[in-house]
């Protein structure tokens, strides 16, 4: 119920709204074209959890709220959680128990390639994610030094969202996106309009299943892990170590839990999340890629925080 009362205020443009300053609930019900008593409703669940705060008859967005769900925001993914998320994958997490207890049907969504071969859904699905991740890339270029490096091999990099944030940040970078034909269509119009056409190039195709370029100088794997079978894990690590130049860095950002499973949270529900049409997805720990990494021959490997409580880096470099 807290998820769909974020997705419904964002449905009706209400922290975008309190950006521009406090709002009585009669304001905010003129200005959304909402009956009173419907807002009220509204409001009173949002301050329940925590989304916006309440003082002398005015509403006001949380500083979390200001931050990420108001569309002048820098950091805004709302658009992210209004189609993605609620539309989308909200409404799939009702064949958890069929993905649990092995029933899947006709009707469901059983993987990602499997849903990307809709061109419709794909459209949702990369535009919104496109919009949820332009964010995290800013976090991403200022964590990782590629001030070195001339190419990159982003591995499932959708509509190229972090390609595109480290490409800003490193002039002499170029890269190379492998993802499901659908989504490269749609990559191509972000490329185009971040002036990127002549330093990006797409491989369409299943990143599991296509040859990669080699002697790449960094590879970038966002959000892949939490998306396929556990077991492609170690194979796309060991890809990575055979395609990266000596020297070369390898970047895996995704939702990732503590070694004991304890938390945290939002990792947590991530993950269960995915495995609604991942049936034999991974959870993943940074512990346990970095012995992955190392049994590869990776070294320098190290882990930091991206999206507080919910995503890590794990980098590592391939020896000289």
């Amino acid at each position: 119920m807290a998820s769909k009362a974020l997705f419904a205020g964002l449905h009706v443009d209400v922290f975008s709204r309190l950006s521009e300053g406090s709002r009585t609930v009669e304001s905010l019900a003129q200005q959304s074209s909402i009956p009173v008593n419907r807002m009220r409703i509204l409001l009173n669940a949002l301050y329940a959890v925590g989304l916006v705060t309440y003082d002398d008859g005015q509403y006001t967005n949380s500083p979390g709220s200001e931050s990420f769900l108001s569309k002048s925001s820098k950091y805004d993914f709302g658009d992210y959680l209004r189609y993605q998320i609620d539309r989308q994958m909200y409404g799939r997490l009702e064949q958890l128990n069929d993905s649990m207890d092995g029933n899947l049907d006709g009707a469901d969504v059983p993987s990602y390639a499997h849903w990307m071969s809709d061109p419709e859904a794909a459209l949702l699905y990369s535009e919104s994610q496109h919009a949820g991740s332009l964010g995290p890339g800013l976090t991403l270029a200022r964590i990782v030094n590629l001030s070195e490096a001339h190419s990159l091999l982003d591995v499932g990099g959708g509509t190229g969202a972090m390609t595109i944030r480290l490409c800003e940040a490193n002039p002499e970078l170029t890269a190379t996106i492998i993802d499901f034909p659908n989504v490269a269509e749609i990559g191509w119009r972000f490329l185009s309009d971040a002036g990127l056409v002549d330093r990006v190039r797409y491989i369409p195709g299943n990143a599991i299943r296509v040859a990669w370029p080699t002697h790449q100088d960094s590879i970038l794997m966002s959000y892949l892990f939490s998306g396929v079978p556990g077991e492609c894990i170690p194979e796309l690590i060991e890809r990575a170590f055979d395609c990266l130049a000596p020297g070369g860095q390898y970047l895996v950002h995704d939702f990732m839990v503590h070694e004991d499973d304890a938390g945290p949270e939002l990792a947590a529900l991530w993950q269960l999340q995915h495995m609604a049409f991942t049936p034999d997805a991974r959870s993943v720990s940074p512990g346990w890629l970095r012995r992955q990494m190392t049994g590869c021959g990776f070294e320098e490997i190290a882990v930091s925080e991206m999206i507080p409580g919910m995503t890590r880096l794990v980098q590592a470099v391939k020896p000289n």
